[in-house]
């Protein structure tokens, strides 16, 4: 029963919403779906980054979403010495009802980041990307009204619905800005937004040309500063929003150094979000030799709790950062959290 009650409740919400992007809670660790402007800003030669998630397991089948990434700096010895300038590509994968819809998504995003200042500490940066998006339905893993009897589901009676489209696909372009500076000797801030879906394309697999995607809007920011010596305090925040759904979330992490080296630090992090109203995400993590690993799991906390029995989304992450040149020329703070 509890089952029932949590996919209906999800089921009647989705459907007064309309269609929502996939993401994360730990959205500072998916850094090209929050904000194409994210592009290229780390320390270091490359990043590659994945991401994976796993939400309403209570159900019997939980909705799954999963990133792989990879951004870099190009024109290092050509631009100025305090400018960057990123190219990253991005393929997620996206499933919902067990495999009745199935998303995927393949972005090529490019950022050029500004020194707003000889030594480079403060950075001002405009993000583009463009995303090919392809949506699959598989008619066999779909229930209609027509097909329940008395005796509850009946695949063997037909469902009266015709598919025009199994299939679509359509080009998606995104756009973000990013502020990125430096506090003092050792602490850093970040603002950005993003502004997702520009052209808002049309999603219809019946032929109706009225059902466009709605645009999404991002504001996030988030900082570091030191604390107790080696160890830093990390914070972050995030306001979403697309169609009538919005979403707030905020929290932050203590990172506790293991083995202080300047360039390739040993820390264990520790920490909590919570999305307003929601679900509060505890959050541990880990990085050494280039490595940052994040598991973090959703607690709900909103009035679904009773069907969910507080149950959520697990998800985990992992960014690897590589730095051939150990006299990489961006020295400057990058956001983390």
């Amino acid at each position: 029963m509890k089952r029932a009650l949590l996919f209906l409740t999800i089921f009647f919400s989705l459907n007064i919403l309309r269609a929502q992007d996939p993401h994360f809670s730990q959205f500072f660790a998916s850094p090209l779906t929050l904000n194409p402007a994210f592009t290229g800003l780390f320390s270091g030669d490359y990043r590659l980054s994945g991401n994976y998630r796993s939400q309403w397991r209570s159900i019997a089948k939980p909705f799954v979403t999963g990133t792989m990434a990879a951004d870099f700096q190009i024109l290092k010895n050509t631009i100025s010495y305090t400018d960057i300038w990123g190219v990253g590509f991005m393929a997620m994968y996206d499933q919902t009802g067990g495999g009745a819809l199935t998303s995927s998504y393949i972005s090529m995003s490019t950022a050029y980041h500004k020194g707003l200042d000889p030594e480079g500490n403060h950075t001002l940066a405009i993000g583009l990307q463009g995303t090919l998006v392809q949506k699959r339905l598989d008619n066999d893993k779909l229930m209609f009204e027509d097909q329940i009897d008395n005796n509850g589901y009946n695949p063997s009676i037909p469902s009266g619905e015709t598919l025009v489209n199994r299939k679509i696909s359509y080009f998606d372009p995104n756009i973000g800005i990013l502020y990125n500076g430096l506090i003092g000797q050792s602490s850093n801030i970040y603002m950005g937004a993003s502004y997702y879906h520009i052209t808002q394309p049309t999603e219809s697999f019946m032929n109706e040309g009225n059902n466009r995607l709605s645009y999404r809007w991002t504001i996030h920011g988030g900082g570091s500063a030191p604390v107790n010596g080696n160890n830093r305090l990390h914070g972050s925040i995030l306001y979403m929003k697309q169609n009538t759904a919005t979403e707030f979330t905020f929290g932050g992490a203590y990172g506790f150094t293991l083995s202080d080296m300047d360039d390739n630090p040993t820390v264990f992090y520790i920490g909590s979000w919570y999305r307003w109203k929601d679900a509060v995400i505890p959050y541990v993590g880990m990085e050494i030799k280039g490595f940052q690993v994040g598991l973090s799991y959703d607690t709900n906390v909103s009035t679904l709790k009773p069907a969910s029995n507080y149950r959520g989304g697990l998800e985990l992450s992992v960014i690897f950062i590589r730095t051939k040149n150990q006299m990489n020329k961006y020295k400057t703070l990058c956001p983390r959290f």
